[in-house]
């Protein structure tokens, strides 16, 4: 299964939007061994001394697709979770330095904690959709779909232009955009949908 991610998706108000909707949309790729599902503790990498964090709805694909219209993309999401896009800051400013590409910082083990996935039918509407991240008992990040510069099927539309759509795989929307920051070992995060815990994990 794939995991795709999308960069600097969110603005804090709608009326800069437009402006932002250029049809370049910023993918990345992920690997499954990025994983960490069920809530379990993540470890610390030992890769970075700048973990970042990043809070984002994730979509997950409930059918095959290619070349998806808009007007058919939201029918191939099947749930909805929350989970983290972390990124090794340290490791991606080395790698930016010789314009190489975002994979060793992104792609590490536990760089992408998720759980909590609700059928799409949950949701009476996915374009306000509030979600939120607490770190140590404190909110850190708020957002709601709304606030999307690429909604969900925006985004389903492109990246299906250049690789096909299968079931299991996992879109990571992006994050809201202010709140991201670094973590540290020890850190308690848990992140809401709609107000309900969904993800609550450490790092360790």
């Amino acid at each position: 299964m794939k995991i795709i991610g999308i960069g600097k998706n969110y603005v804090n108000n709608t009326a800069d939007i437009a402006p932002l909707k250029t049809g370049h949309q910023l993918i990345f790729i992920k690997a499954e061994s990025t994983l960490v599902t069920d809530n379990k503790d993540v470890i610390f990498p030992k890769i970075t001394n700048a973990l970042i964090y990043e809070v984002e709805l994730v979509a997950k694909i409930g059918k095959t697709g290619k070349d998806i219209s808009k007007s058919d993309a939201a029918s191939y999401i099947s749930h909805i979770g929350v989970g983290i896009d972390y990124t090794a800051k340290d490791v991606l400013s080395a790698s930016r330095e010789n314009k190489g590409p975002w994979a060793l910082a992104k792609g590490f083990d536990g760089a992408s904690p998720v759980n909590g996935f609700k059928a799409i039918t949950t949701f009476s509407d996915i374009n306000n959709i509030n979600f939120s991240l607490n770190i140590n008992g404190k909110e850190v990040q708020h957002g709601n779909t709304s606030h999307m510069i690429y909604n969900f099927a925006e985004i389903i539309a492109f990246v299906s232009k250049y690789m096909t759509l299968e079931p299991g795989d996992l879109i990571f929307t992006g994050t809201p955009a202010t709140g991201a920051g670094e973590n540290v070992k020890g850190d308690h995060l848990q992140a809401y949908v709609e107000g309900e815990l969904l993800l609550d994990f450490k790092l360790i």
